[in-house]
């Protein structure tokens, strides 16, 4: 159920930032600026104080940054957090997405030089994400804990025909959960992925080299015609659906949205569906709506074998 009225800690060490945050927030509907934070220090201490529905967070602050923030306040208060940062900074978008290996939900971009067009833009997504966000039940992860894979049961099922492809969809509470699967696979891995992770604009390169430096397998956002290699992983870049052809190419397009969402899951695994068939592995991890469960259903019809993420080892509940 919707909140009436949303409570918001802004977190930010630049006065500057949290002036320009406080008054994008200002005008927005149902929003309420509950409190301001100059350091992850305060950030903890106030979301003990206020408890706020959903938290922005900065990464880069004194005292205490805001990855560190994150772990502390999802071990012991889980509240629903956004990581606002640069998409400029290679390193800054490091720490971004560990941040969300911490339990943050997801990274939005960070108000800079921006013309009054690009402003009320980025405003609205703040905005809009926000709304979205202050719903979630978030789950309390250990101090040191970050999001793990459990290997599954084994319960003696082996699939009539060898597996192609692999592919995988995650949103809110994703990337560290992609992280995980992709660190435990070997190099010589034997066959191609794709994924579609829902991420704001401006972060998929970042992401992409994220994963790539942290895990044994390329990891590359996918351009059209893009060939499917063994051990190689592929990403919709933003604002693209992902499908890939009976060539057994990558496709990328700008139809319409399936249910508001470019990258779309479902439209992803509906054409593994139709390629490959019982051939194909599909994957859902952690992440908010119903992106991607019709396709798997489609998948799952056509003979593909389908796998979902346990809710007990989802950071989103």
């Amino acid at each position: 159920m919707t909140k009436d009225i949303i409570r918001v800690l802004v977190v930010d060490d630049s006065q500057i930032m949290r002036d320009i945050l406080t008054d994008m927030l200002h005008e927005a509907p149902g929003i309420q600026v509950l409190g301001t934070a100059r350091d992850g220090m305060e950030a903890v201490e106030l979301t003990a104080s206020l408890r706020p529905d959903v938290i922005t967070m900065d990464i880069r602050m004194p005292r205490l940054n805001g990855l560190e923030a994150t772990r502390q306040i999802m071990s012991s208060m889980p509240t629903p957090i956004i990581v606002v940062a640069s998409n400029i900074y290679e390193a800054e978008m490091n720490i971004a997405f560990n941040a969300t290996a911490m339990g943050a939900l997801t990274v939005v971009e960070k108000p800079h030089g921006l013309d009054a067009g690009s402003y009320e833009s980025v405003r609205q997504h703040i905005i809009t994400t926000i709304q979205l966000m202050a719903d979630v039940q978030v789950v309390a992860l250990a101090p040191n804990e970050q999001v793990t894979v459990r290997p599954p049961q084994r319960d003696g099922y082996k699939p009539t025909t060898p597996c192609e492809l692999i592919a995988i969809a995650a949103s809110a509470g994703g990337p560290g959960v992609l992280r995980e699967i992709l660190q435990c696979l070997p190099a010589d891995f034997s066959l191609p992925i794709v994924i579609v992770q829902h991420i704001a604009r401006g972060f998929g390169q970042g992401f992409a080299h994220w994963l790539d430096s942290l895990t044994p397998l390329p990891v590359l956002l996918a351009q059209p015609g893009d060939a499917l290699v063994p051990g190689r992983v592929l990403l919709a870049p933003e604002d693209r659906h992902l499908t890939l052809t009976p060539g057994h190419v990558v496709q990328l397009d700008q139809t319409e949205p399936v249910k508001g969402l470019r990258p779309s899951a479902t439209r992803l695994f509906e054409s593994l569906a139709a390629v490959y068939g019982p051939a194909a592995v599909g994957v859902i991890l952690s992440g908010m709506g119903e992106d991607g469960v019709a396709g798997l259903e489609r998948l799952h019809a056509a003979g593909g074998h389908v796998i979902a993420q346990s809710e007990e080892s989802c950071v989103v509940s």
